[in-house]
């Protein structure tokens, strides 16, 4: 009887200690399946069918090792990302990485807040009108909340995200189109190319290498869940790029079959694209509440980063632990960087789909700066036993140096060309 309650206590206690760990690596994988992510599977499948499709599989494992030296970082040294910046390397290295951070994060929330507007006008619901509701929300969330309570919270609307895969299965892909597109890569056109960069850009993204090591030290975790946050890093690696392809392979399944070249330029044409098999009423439904929880969940997570991140360079309290009147620079920050965003989408000189591709683009362009950071720090900054070091730490290399690589010269060459 004795040993029967012991083992039932350590399998409370394992349980307990699982649960304490989720919650960073889910969030910031749901985080980048975001707005503007979608928009950019959605264009590419419209565009080029099924030949991207290879790629997102591609980038599955790329963002597991870029992601798992995050929570490394984050679990073994308890600093956040600039902070470690900044401890190792010196101010002015930290103030630059901070720089693309603030220019990501900002890039991002203009992102998200229009996607948000644009499901909002598929229900005749003005930009403005949404982005009031959407803001002030938020920052009452974000403000009356502790970090658990903000994660629960992320963590639901990212969830409505996983509507994209029944999207996909209902669109019905033809088996051996999707065969052929892997087959045909056409790198050498620009237009290619610059999506290319683009789908890069919207998987591995500065602002969730910041995120994801600034949550876990919120959270307080030590180097004792780094085995269960690897796990959950790997999961959410494999569920964001599994929306990912379901979106691509649903435009390329309709749009990308019968008329590639038929604009995409608003959330309402990529809605009528991917949702007609599924009857306008619940397919709108369900595409609203995927872009939504896309949306949602990165708009929360980008305002938090772009908050602790300058924290952690300028030193300020950063912690949702902290009350307002503790913490005003925190406080203001985010909420200063979500009535920015808010203001620039009511104003309706956006155009959404642009933009959302755009701002991908960025995000790979600046991959040197962040994956070079991130490489330096598990390089430097760890202790032995945790230190990146030996065989695994060239196949880190060989990695980041390909995939920032690539993306820049993708980006560039579809820029200039």
């Amino acid at each position: 009887m004795t040993s029967a309650i012991a083992i039932t206590r350590q399998t409370r206690l394992r349980w307990a200690t699982a649960l304490a760990a989720l919650g960073p690596g889910i969030i910031v994988m749901l985080a980048d399946t975001d707005a503007g992510s979608i928009i950019t599977a959605a264009q590419s499948g419209a565009q080029w069918g099924y030949r991207l499709l290879l790629l997102q599989l591609v980038l599955i494992p790329i963002l597991f090792v870029v992601q798992e030296l995050t929570v490394r970082l984050g679990l073994v040294t308890g600093r956040g990302h600039g902070e470690l910046i900044r401890q190792t390397f010196g101010a002015r290295w930290a103030w630059l990485s901070c720089s693309t951070l603030v220019l990501a994060c900002l890039g991002a929330l203009v992102s998200e807040f229009s996607g948000m507007a644009g499901v909002g006008l598929l229900f005749g619901i003005p930009s403005w009108l949404t982005m009031l509701v959407v803001v002030g929300g938020m920052t009452g969330m974000i403000w009356t909340s502790s970090y658990r309570s903000v994660e629960r919270v992320a963590v639901l609307f990212g969830l409505f995200e996983l509507a994209f895969l029944y999207v996909a299965f209902r669109s019905h892909p033809d088996a051996s189109a999707v065969l052929e597109g892997i087959r045909h890569i056409p790198f050498s056109d620009n237009k290619y190319r610059y999506l290319v960069a683009a789908n890069i850009g919207a998987v591995i993204m500065p602002w969730m290498v910041f995120f994801q090591q600034s949550a876990v030290v919120e959270k307080g975790l030590g180097p004792s869940y780094l085995a269960l946050a690897r796990r959950e890093t790997a999961v959410g690696a494999v569920v964001t790029q599994l929306v990912m392809a379901a979106v691509l392979v649903a435009a390329a399944a309709t749009i990308g079959t019968t008329n590639p070249n038929a604009p995409l330029d608003t959330v309402q044409q990529i809605s009528d694209t991917l949702v007609p098999f599924l009857g306008w009423g619940v397919g709108r439904a369900v595409f609203a509440a995927g872009m939504m929880g896309a949306a949602t969940v990165a708009a929360i997570v980008v305002a938090l980063t772009a908050a602790w991140g300058i924290g952690e360079v300028a030193g300020y309290r950063r912690s949702l632990a902290d009350h307002p009147r503790e913490a005003p620079w925190f406080y203001g920050i985010l909420t200063g960087c979500l009535i920015l965003a808010g203001v620039l989408v009511a104003s309706n000189a956006i155009n959404l789909v642009t933009l959302s591709v755009a701002v991908q683009v960025l995000n790979a362009l600046l991959l040197p700066v962040v994956l070079g950071f991130l490489y330096a720090s598990a390089r430097k900054a760890l202790p032995a036993g945790f230190r990146l070091q030996g065989f695994y730490a060239w196949v880190v290399l060989i990695t980041i140096v390909v995939t920032a690589g690539f993306g820049v010269f993708a980006g560039v060459m579809g820029i200039v060309g």
